[in-house]
């Protein structure tokens, strides 16, 4: 008798018990892990506001979480007469929650954003969830340094055979938009499919710091190019300093052709960038290297021309022979005579430098006009490409 009055007591003690624990525990013994089930054997999930933040950008790959969502399950409510309770608190654990998938992704990773979850007398459960996913986009970079493209994440509850979960989206909004040298502009919820819904993310690269460290250094170094025409033609100094140019050029390159992007599924259009650049550069050293022997030699070839100068100056030579050696056979002449003779070789020798020296001086200005034509063509073609480089790349592809 006394044991039956213990356990009466207790049992008496237990059913009067209304507080929130008890009510907690109480929903926790009928252990509903399993998804609610009704009629049309699916289970509406309600994501009222649905938070987007791109977390980090790769060329090919995003990283982004979302969280929030909302449900009702009938057998979790409770009469409000006996708790007089409007919520409870519930470890996730002990009840049944949605799982949300990243279809489109390669690792997704699903966690609480607590290890409770919020539940109502009419059966509503609010849960906090975090979705960490890196999705394939296939982001392309052919107007790299301004890329811009537009992502899409696929995101859809389990559902199976018209049986599973579906969900109904409300408001997105964009949170934290911009990380490194990535900015998420806009992300827009779409609805592509019954079974699954599309975040849009739009995103565009930051073109400051690609501009400043791999487009501004190949403008800088045409237009040292193109202002050491400046140099003189004669004397080599422009000649070495274009080549160094060429060289410091072909080293840049090689340094950046590891950082480069190149692995989506256009090349960026930087990298031809390059190459006409330094196309550029060596067409422009190599002019000033014939230009330059065109006014010091008179001509460009130098293995099969140039031999036909050799045989006027071997007859300019044996001609001088020929009238020395008659002044050394001929008969003495009076002093007058050998003084007239000395004045005509000193005024054909001055005759001979003269006509030297302007032959030299018409091929340097004939060398010079050359120079500076092509000086016009370079800067109005250099200044042209430059405009053309800085344009394109912003206009959509």
């Amino acid at each position: 008798m006394f044991l039956l009055s213990v356990i009466t007591v207790e049992h008496v003690h237990s059913s009067n018990c209304t507080s929130r624990r008890c009510l907690s525990n109480v929903l926790i013994d009928k252990n509903l892990l399993s998804q609610p089930q009704n009629d049309s054997c699916t289970q509406e999930v309600r994501v009222p506001i649905l938070e987007y933040q791109t977390l980090e950008v790769y060329f090919e790959k995003i990283l982004f979480d979302l969280k929030t969502q909302e449900w009702e399950d009938p057998e979790l409510a409770w009469d409000t007469s006996v708790y007089k309770f409007d919520e409870v608190i519930l470890p996730v654990d002990k009840i049944w929650t949605p799982e949300l998938l990243v279809t489109n992704a390669i690792t997704s990773t699903l966690k609480h954003g607590s290890a409770n979850v919020l539940v109502y007398s009419n059966g509503t459960v609010k849960d906090n969830l975090i979705i960490n996913a890196e999705v394939n986009c296939e982001v392309n970079l052919f107007n790299y340094p301004f890329a811009y493209d537009v992502c899409p994440v696929a995101v859809q509850a389990w559902d199976t055979d018209k049986c599973g979960t579906t969900l109904k989206f409300g408001h997105l909004i964009l949170t934290d938009n911009s990380h490194g040298d990535w900015q998420t502009v806009d992300a827009i919820l779409q609805k592509k499919r019954d079974d699954r819904n599309y975040i849009q993310v739009e995103l565009k690269l930051k073109s400051t710091n690609p501009f400043l460290t791999l487009m501004l250094p190949s403008y800088l170094i045409i237009f040292v190019d193109i202002v050491s025409f400046a140099l003189p033609l004669r004397g080599g100094g422009r000649n070495a300093f274009k080549v160094t140019l060429v060289l410091s050029f072909t080293l840049f390159i090689n340094i950046l052709n590891s950082q480069l992007p190149g692995d989506s599924e256009c090349s960026p259009i930087i990298r031809p960038h390059f190459c006409i650049c330094l196309i550029f550069l060596v067409v422009s050293m190599l002019v000033s290297m014939l230009t330059t022997r065109l006014s010091l030699e008179g001509q460009l070839v130098f293995c099969c021309w140039s031999k036909g100068s050799a045989p006027k100056i071997t007859e300019n030579k044996e001609q001088n022979e020929d009238e020395e050696t008659k002044a050394d056979i001929s008969t003495i002449q009076p002093n007058g005579s050998e003084n007239s003779q000395i004045l005509r070789k000193v005024a054909k020798y001055l005759e001979t430098h003269k006509a030297n020296e302007a032959e030299k001086e018409r091929q340097h200005k004939f060398a010079d006009m050359l120079d500076k034509t092509f000086f016009w063509i370079y800067f109005l073609g250099g200044l042209g490409y430059l405009v053309i480089m800085t344009h394109v790349p912003k206009m959509p592809y």
